[in-house]
């Protein structure tokens, strides 16, 4: 098992916009994806990329949020757009789901079975 870290959290205010990257080399052949969590909330997932390149996104960041990935290195990222409070929480990358994923919304967690240790994001107004 290879670590992954993100990188590219911070503070931001309302409207701003921030990315986050992934190195996921060791995992290229396997779905990645970008979950997130607030504080008492659940763990949710936001978005994904498959080995086939196509993207899911949950409905709360569809439109604002883009998912992508380097191939050469096997990057992850998360642009993050037009960002609101509620944006704010823990984003988490993830490793391991099934290498195709044709739904237009992200895996469960228990479909990945590689995690970073998280990023913090707070978006202030």
């Amino acid at each position: 098992q290879v670590p992954m870290v993100e990188s590219g959290g911070g503070s931001v205010q309302t409207g701003g916009s921030l990315r986050l990257s992934c190195p996921a080399s060791a995992y290229k052949y396997t779905t990645l994806g970008w979950f997130r969590q607030a504080p008492g909330k659940e763990r949710e997932g936001i978005a994904s990329i498959d080995s086939d390149d196509h993207t899911s996104y949950d409905e709360a960041v569809k439109g604002r949020f883009t998912v992508s990935r380097e191939k050469a290195q096997n990057i992850l990222y998360l642009q993050m757009d037009n960002l609101s409070a509620d944006d704010s929480g823990i984003y988490y990358c993830a490793a391991g789901a099934p290498a195709r994923w044709s739904p237009d919304f992200p895996p469960p967690a228990q479909a990945f079975h590689y995690w970073g240790q998280g990023t913090q994001v707070t978006v202030s107004s």
